[in-house]
């Protein structure tokens, strides 16, 4: 049975009103770099694709069009070196925050059974297994707890990561795969791997910027076999579409089967426009690499700002954050978020994603350049 939502921890991003309110205080009004929303204009041929579909009077499908599956298979294949994928094994979501609440229910992860997610993690990883009445457990080493545990059901990976931009090597991946698999022949009940990867196309760091982001699903991970691995993925960040809630999953034929026959009965259906500006914007690397380079520069520009007022930025290798916190002793994340806000400048921080995390803030690239520049300025006392 299901947690009541009552029973489900409060939404953390309320606490920081009275922050904000501090940073609106600034003379020259608050920079948000709280949440990573997109702020740049959709690209117009996407547009485009949604308006050309808006006759849509009829029922989409939930498993998606045609063109759509054809799209995700071929951008797996050209962007994340995942070849012949099966369009069977792909189903289109309302965004990719619904799949990662809903798949330990959907899967029938339930009481007595443990969901593992990262230590420090975006924490929809944790409210979706207590929906599911599941234990949510915080691990750097899911392969080990795999091994020393006989009521794993799924496991969560995140590469790149939110909130820190770190990546998992194939070797990383791999081993996991492994785990999850022995895990499954002990015990006679199979493990899930779970990889959100929605921040793949947005890489900064080497070896990542040159070779790419490796893929759960990719066959150096596998070894051909795709057999209890699923990734979400998101259009939000790279195409600019989370107001279209555009993201899909793929992966084991038979397990999207499951999932599609359970979104079926509950009507869970990304809407044909969208459908049609989804295919659009897979199927176009070009506004994805314009999008990327408008990051690029609000990185440097951030990260050159906070440096210079002695933060220390760890990790941050790919995605839309920087990871800061203060050179020198530890310092409790809230102390520092009050501290940049006195600056107009506001951050999450670090305790939004486990405990782990409690001496970081995450500052996100998502306002527009001249906010960035502001910031970067306030920071270093301009």
């Amino acid at each position: 049975m299901g947690l009541a939502t009552g029973d489900l921890p409060d939404f953390p991003w309320d606490t920081l009103t009275p922050f904000a309110d501090l940073a609106r205080r600034h003379p020259g009004g608050i920079v948000d770099l709280s949440v990573g929303t997109p702020v740049d204009p959709t690209p117009a041929l996407v547009r485009e694709a949604l308006a050309a579909a808006a006759d849509a009077p009829g029922y989409p499908t939930t498993h998606g069009t045609p063109a759509l599956r054809a799209a995700v298979v071929d951008w797996f294949a050209r962007r994340r070196g995942v070849p012949g994928l099966d369009p069977a094994a792909v189903l289109p979501t309302v965004g990719s925050k619904e799949a990662v609440a809903l798949l330990p229910a959907l899967l029938g992860v339930g009481a007595g059974d443990v969901v593992l997610h990262p230590a420090t993690a975006y924490p929809t990883y944790d409210v979706g297994a207590r929906l599911a009445g599941a234990l949510p457990v915080p691990t750097d080493d899911p392969a080990a707890e795999l091994a020393r545990r006989d009521d794993v059901r799924l496991v969560w990976l995140n590469s790149p990561a939110n909130p820190h931009g770190a990546v998992l090597a194939v070797e990383e991946l791999r081993a996991v795969v492994a785990a999850a698999r022995a895990a499954g022949r002990r015990t006679g009940r199979p493990v899930v791997v779970a990889s959100d990867e929605c921040y793949a196309e947005l890489v900064w760091d080497e070896p990542w910027a040159s070779a790419g982001v490796p893929s759960l699903l990719d066959p150096r991970v596998t070894g051909g076999d795709l057999t209890g691995l699923l990734v979400t993925y998101s259009l939000s960040k790279q195409s600019n579409l989370a107001g279209y809630r555009a993201a899909f999953l793929a992966g084991d034929p038979e397990l999207v089967a499951r999932l599609l026959e359970t979104r079926k009965h509950a009507g869970m259906i990304v809407p044909a426009p969208v459908q049609a500006a989804m295919t659009t914007a897979l199927g176009d690397d070009a506004h994805v690499a314009e999008q990327r380079e408008r990051y690029r520069r609000r990185r440097r520009v951030l990260r050159a700002g906070f440096e210079a007022a002695g933060y220390v930025v760890d990790h941050s290798h790919a995605g839309l954050y920087l990871w800061v916190r203060p050179d020198g002793p530890r310092q409790d994340a809230w102390r520092t978020v009050e501290d940049l806000a006195g600056l107009g400048v506001l951050v999450a921080p670090g305790a939004f994603y486990g405990a782990a995390a409690a001496g970081h803030v995450r500052a996100a690239l998502t306002a527009p350049d001249e906010r960035v520049a502001e910031a970067a300025a306030r920071l270093q006392g301009a």
